[in-house]
């Protein structure tokens, strides 16, 4: 929703006119954090963003958040890079796959860049919007909605939103509940019976509850904003949202809520992760849902041919996405755009993302294949202690240039 501030005002003929010169204001603005180098990822990130790593077959990590902005009715986006951005960027265009590029609507790309005051990178996640301080006043939110750009989820922050103004909230948190036996991978929010936050506490060795901060926040940006410029006025401590944001928060008295989110919830940051939700993702009744069409993931897709199937295919409980060549068996497997796999090689519980090439008597078995790589003829992609991982445009095995 966006509020018309009308800067001029004066009467003709006893009329009142207002003039042209009209800015709008945003009631919440999404910056969307997909700086991040993502290192546990290994050689997927090697060249890319973890938010640009693909997923489910024809989308990329950060198409769930975008779309949540989008069915949620968030209309101004910024979307917060740094690492090797060439691929996010060229993903993200102008916005138009999501529906960012109307008249009342945008996504602004925000990079780090240099000025009179000397470079602008980031150094956290509250120091990069802190250096982003510019653009947020022009688009002139009253609240703020920071987001990551590399979780699994389906979630409408407009009842976050409704809460947050409920609760008459300086700060926000969305929460999930995680199993306790991994609470200590997390920040844990400790609540009172009103769901206020009394204490934060970072990745604790004994957790006290199982509440887990999601990444997720909504602030009164000019509460924010006054936090931010003060700090770095003086020590410039506030880097990180979750070490230095939120514990001040709480010493000087804000009203800090946490907001409890019961859906489907995947930080897919290590191979592990990402390979579960990606078999997870197979599953027909799988809690993303999918095939709930009031709620979709959008994304930019390549235009690609139809699949084809050789006679000598065989697919079984896979997800097969435009522009593949098989010519061998699938099995519970994602098989993403123009992957080709050929005769005798058989793939099972593993993702073969885009450009993909797999060779003739190949097996393939609990594996990521990276984009662009070439398993050659007769080669095995298996490992019984972990998943097997090939990195983007990586070539192994012996390589045959036969279709």
């Amino acid at each position: 929703m966006k509020v018309l501030y009308l800067h001029k005002v004066f009467m003709e003929g006893g009329k009142v006119i207002y003039s042209p010169n009209i800015m709008m204001k945003t009631e919440m603005l999404a910056m969307i954090l997909a700086g991040g180098q993502g290192t546990r990822l290994g050689a997927l990130t090697k060249h890319i963003a973890k938010p640009a790593v693909p997923f489910g077959g024809r989308y990329r990590i950060i198409d769930f958040t975008l779309s949540n902005c989008t069915n949620s009715g968030i209309k101004e986006v910024g979307v917060v890079t740094q690492y090797q951005p060439l691929a996010l960027n060229s993903h993200l265009g102008n916005g138009s796959s999501w529906g960012f590029d109307g008249i009342d609507s945008g996504l602004t790309i925000l990079q780090p860049f240099s000025s009179s005051d000397g470079e602008k990178w980031f150094q956290g996640t509250a120091h990069a919007i802190y250096q982003n301080i510019a653009y947020i006043d022009q688009v002139n939110p009253e609240y703020i909605l920071v987001l990551s750009g590399d979780h699994i989820y389906k979630m409408n922050y407009e009842e976050m939103l409704d809460f947050h103004k409920e609760k008459n909230a300086s700060l926000t948190v969305a929460v999930i509940e995680v199993p306790i036996d991994e609470a200590s991978r997390f920040g844990i929010m400790n609540t009172d019976e009103n769901s206020r936050i009394i204490e934060f506490e970072e990745k604790p060795e004994e957790p006290k509850n199982n509440l887990a901060s999601m990444g997720i926040y909504i602030f009164d940006w000019q509460r924010l904003r006054a936090v931010l410029i003060n700090s770095y006025s003086k020590d410039g401590q506030m880097i990180d949202f979750g070490k230095h944001v939120i514990p001040s928060y709480l010493e000087s008295g804000e009203n800090v809520y946490a907001f409890r989110f019961d859906g489907y919830w995947k930080d897919v940051g290590t191979i592990d992760s990402l390979w579960e939700a990606n078999m997870e993702f197979i599953d027909i009744e799988n809690d993303l849902d999918m095939r709930d069409h009031n709620w979709r993931i959008y994304s930019k897709n390549t235009i690609s041919p139809p699949h084809f199937f050789t006679e000598t295919a065989v697919i079984k409980n896979s997800l097969i996405v435009d522009g593949c060549y098989i010519a061998g068996e699938i099995k519970d497997s994602i098989l993403s755009t123009d992957v080709r796999v050929k005769e005798g090689s058989k793939i099972e519980k593993s993702v073969i993302m885009p450009g993909a090439t797999i060779g003739k008597n190949v097996f393939i078995k609990n594996a990521i294949i990276g984009e662009n790589a070439v398993v050659g003829d007769n080669a095995t992609v298996y490992s019984e202690e972990e998943i097997f991982v090939v990195g983007n445009s990586e070539v192994i095995g012996v390589v045959s240039n036969e279709y």
